[in-house]
């Protein structure tokens, strides 16, 4: 399992399926994909239990390879990718992790997606407050050189009620709080991506534990878990 790869061969099926993206071509080859389906997941779980050593992970999801087409333009029925996140477990733990395999176009992501309106406000609050705690976790070494800065998509103005003004209105319009990290098909390829994947998701987690800690109380710093 700590030498877990993944499969060379998920990522020509991906590119054919690219080409040949309808059912009767998905239907013919339904049979090679379930047994690329299945590889591709032992690599997810394979991931799954190094990540358990340096966290509570609560569960792997698997995304299906079909597309909801029924609001979308695009009707193409089947995804070009794999994709699996995995969720920390118990309420105190907030994050999560994502790593989605496409040929040139791999990469894995941590942080907070879609934060919920209260969630967002109280990330807003806390950063209007003092946000000095937020920029040291987010530009420490450890997380930095793994990877980068902190991305996601914001508002372009303050958000209702924030001064857009504040030194730190370029935090506080963020919707998103994310990390992304992008890999060649070499390097996804190569025996050490699992390694290199694991060891970035556990760069992450001063920034988890301090969003975890601004998320679970209020701005006295009182908890709001039962």
């Amino acid at each position: 399992m700590s030498n877990a790869k993944v499969p060379r061969e998920s990522f020509s099926f991906l590119q054919r399926l690219g080409e040949k993206n309808n059912r009767e071509w998905f239907t013919e080859h339904k049979k090679e994909f379930k047994a690329i389906e299945t590889s591709v997941k032992d690599f997810y779980n394979a991931l799954l239990e190094k990540m358990k050593m340096h966290d509570e992970i609560e569960k792997l999801k698997m995304f299906r390879i079909y597309r909801d087409v029924r609001f979308s333009q695009d009707k193409t029925p089947y995804k070009t990718h794999f994709a699996g996140s995995f969720a920390r477990a118990g309420e105190h733990r907030r994050g999560g992790y994502y790593l989605r395999l496409k040929p040139e176009e791999t990469f894995i992501a941590a942080g907070f997606w879609e934060p919920n309106k209260e969630d967002l406000l109280r990330i807003r609050k806390e950063l209007e407050r003092d946000a000095a705690e937020f920029r040291e976790t987010i530009t420490a070494p450890g997380l930095s050189d793994k990877w980068g800065s902190i991305e996601g998509e914001e508002l372009k103005t303050a958000p209702k009620g924030f001064d857009r003004e504040h030194p730190d209105i370029d935090l506080i319009r963020k919707k998103q709080f994310i990390f992304v990290r992008k890999f060649s098909d070499k390097e996804v390829m190569a025996p050490g991506f699992i390694d290199e994947a694991n060891d970035s998701f556990k760069a992450i987690r001063p920034y988890f534990d301090l969003m975890s800690d601004i998320l679970t109380t209020d701005l006295n710093g009182e908890s709001l878990l039962k």
